[in-house]
């Protein structure tokens, strides 16, 4: 008999050799119709293959992210099927699931593709869905999987199978059609009800240049007809409220070939927004106990060398900058932590001047690759909210808890209400990503958990998503679309301060280590306006809005008056313009609707003669006449926050 600890704790006991889905029968056999995989200690599984040993073990459906990904994968190998079955001599390169569904590397030879042939494709596979075939898994020798490959002619298998250690190899079997895989698959293709392939594109096998450019062909797969439906509604959705659309018709932000690519330019309105995010976050951190810093751009090799960032990170930074000084290099700067640890160095400290709080918006560098690049969401150059704090070891846990505290005040204050803070871990399979002691990870780690715990968090566990120095906490952040985000971290890091040597006089009068603690709520001010331009359409909150109010006279008579009132507002800090525009009053509401102009203040002989403004609210209509003072109280008490 073997021990089966399940999710809430409770253990069972199975015959050796039971299967995931077998434990699921024995629990409810609803729940086993729906079980796609299963988690078996950490790591996922086909549902039908036997548990030899003492396990923990939870059971995936739709609703986990690991069965949304194996049923993904899955019907990446469905799909890799039905091309064959429509274009024989098909070859495949790799097939994984991705946030968005999933897509296969394909090599038509010279056979044409395009969208044209998606409908096919997709009926074909929903045709071979319905024999509830099952995926069956097949333990294979190295020669085994190169005379099956060197049969098939597929020499993108082949070149996958030469990296493989021999014992280490699958395939997956599903109908007429055969792969090599690691796995784990879903039961059966009788789960696939829905399917629609969402675009093609061109892929080079490996990544590399100078080899075969593959069709990589993206798709997505449900359990329910209906769930797609829902799923292309939402994409719909998605491009009206697209950052790069509404950034530019909003004109927040631009880029410029000749700027450079992943480079944003902050236009007027879009620097308005950001430096009110700015001054938002340094009132917070000034009643936070924390301390603005400035640092250079660049830094000298050597700086990047002794924090770890040159060995782990050096290939994704800008080339060196070379000085007339003969081998001198800098770079522009990848990260901020490495500043702030020189800057804490300036002076002795003591365990009285603990906790030390570093806080920077510090604009970083890092070369990302072109085809990864994606309006404000990936840039070349970005500015952290940055923070440092160096503390004791007995001050760790308090700190953190401080921090989750100031990035919970941040998503309230911005409406983000439906979060997940993800622990991630360091991989303890491939410890040699990182750097530290397995003693400080092991500090680091429980320090995290149990302040997450404290906060009441609702907290995921995920191995292998750590920094290289340490462990943290992300939030992940669903929007009003229900798309996840990752906003905010938290780390803890017993390694910098080792590597810079930092020091501070204890209590006992002998020099001690400070732990160090990097947090950045917003992550990247590019990143954070670019989510928030999504998340409430470019309908910002009054006190983030780069124009709050704008004026609209009704003709030219009214004009004095409009910049009388537009006067008394800005002296009050409150943002606007007036339309001097010839053109009528309905012209005018119209084009502010469209510039999502948060109040319309409608000026015509009535609002002259009394003293008044017909108010407007965008997207509500009309409020109805008031004094300006009045409408001035309304809007100071809005944007109090």
């Amino acid at each position: 008999m073997i021990n089966i600890t399940l999710p809430d704790g409770s253990v069972r006991q199975y015959d050796k050799g039971t299967t995931s889905m077998q434990i699921a029968m024995s629990i409810s056999e609803g729940l086993a119709r729906n079980v796609l995989a299963a988690e078996v200690n950490g790591h996922i599984w086909d549902a039908s293959r036997p548990i030899e040993h003492d396990s923990t073990v939870k059971l995936l459906t739709w609703n986990d992210t690991g069965g949304k990904a194996t049923f993904w994968h899955s019907s990446a190998h469905l799909m890799a099927e039905a091309l064959e079955a429509l274009y024989p001599g098909t070859k495949f390169g790799i097939g994984p699931a991705i946030e968005t569904g999933f897509y296969y590397d394909v090599d038509f030879g010279d056979r044409e593709f395009s969208s044209d042939d998606f409908k096919q494709i997709e009926d074909k596979m929903l045709e071979l869905a319905k024999s509830r075939e099952e995926y069956i898994r097949k333990p294979v020798s190295k020669a085994e999987a190169t005379e099956y490959f060197i049969e098939k002619g597929d020499e993108y298998k082949l070149d996958l199978i030469k990296d493989l250690p021999d014992g280490s190899i699958t395939f997956y079997t599903q109908g007429n059609f055969t792969d090599l895989c690691r796995g784990p698959h879903i039961p059966n293709t009788g789960f696939i009800k829905a399917a629609k392939l969402m675009n093609v594109a061109g892929a080079y096998w490996r990544g590399d240049e100078t080899r075969k450019q593959l069709t990589r062909i993206y798709a997505v797969t449900f359990p329910k007809q209906s769930e797609l439906t829902d799923y292309l509604h939402l994409i719909e959705e998605a491009k009206k409220r697209d950052h790069r659309k509404l950034g530019k018709e909003l004109e927040l932000f631009a880029f410029s070939e000749k700027v450079g690519m992943g480079l944003p330019l902050w236009l007027p309105k879009g620097t308005a927004l950001r430096e009110r995010l700015v001054d938002f976050m340094r009132k917070a951190q000034v009643r936070a106990g924390y301390e603005q810093v400035i640092s250079p751009h660049i830094g000298h090799k050597n700086l990047y060398v002794t924090s770890g960032h040159y060995e782990k990170y050096g290939k994704d930074s800008f080339q060196p900058i070379q000085t007339p000084q003969e081998g001198e290099e800098f770079f522009l700067k990848p990260m901020n932590c490495p500043h702030h640890c020189e800057m804490y160095k300036t002076k002795p400290r003591s365990y009285k001047d603990l906790p030390v709080r570093y806080a920077e918006f510090g604009t970083v560098y890092r070369y990302e690759q072109s085809g990864e690049l994606h309006g404000l969401t990936r840039v070349r150059g970005f500015t952290q909210d940055d923070a440092h704090l160096f503390c004791r070891p007995d001050q760790v846990k308090e700190e953190f808890k401080k921090v989750i505290d100031l990035v919970l005040y941040v998503f309230s204050a911005l409406g983000f209400e439906d979060y997940t803070a993800q622990i991630s871990l360091r991989d303890p399979e491939n410890k040699a990503k990182y750097i530290g002691t397995d003693e400080n990870w092991a500090l680091a780690e429980q320090s995290i958990i149990e302040a997450a715990n404290e906060k009441g968090l609702k907290t995921v566990v995920e191995l292998g998503e750590a920094a290289f120095y340490g462990p943290k906490l992300d939030f992940m952040v669903k929007d009003a679309l229900g798309r996840k985000w990752q906003l905010g971290t938290i780390q803890v890091d017993y390694n910098l301060p080792e590597r810079f040597e930092l020091e501070y006089t204890g209590s006992d009068n002998q020099k001690h280590r400070p732990v160090m603690i990097h947090r950045a709520p917003f992550g990247s001010l590019e990143r954070f306006v670019a989510v928030l331009i999504e998340h409430c359409a470019g309908n910002f909150p009054l006190w983030l809005s780069p124009e709050q109010f704008i004026v609209l006279p009704i003709s030219e008579k009214y004009e004095e008056y409009a910049k009388k009132l537009s006067e008394i507002l800005k002296d009050s800090d409150i943002c606007g313009l007036i339309d001097f525009r010839d053109e009528k009053i309905g012209r005018k509401i119209r084009d502010a609707e469209i510039k999502k102009i948060p109040y319309m203040l409608i000026v015509g002989e009535k609002e002259a003669a009394e003293g008044l403004v017909a108010v407007r609210k965008h997207g509500q209509g009309d409020l109805g006449s008031m004094t300006i003072e009045e409408f001035k109280q309304q809007i100071i008490k809005e944007i109090t926050i």
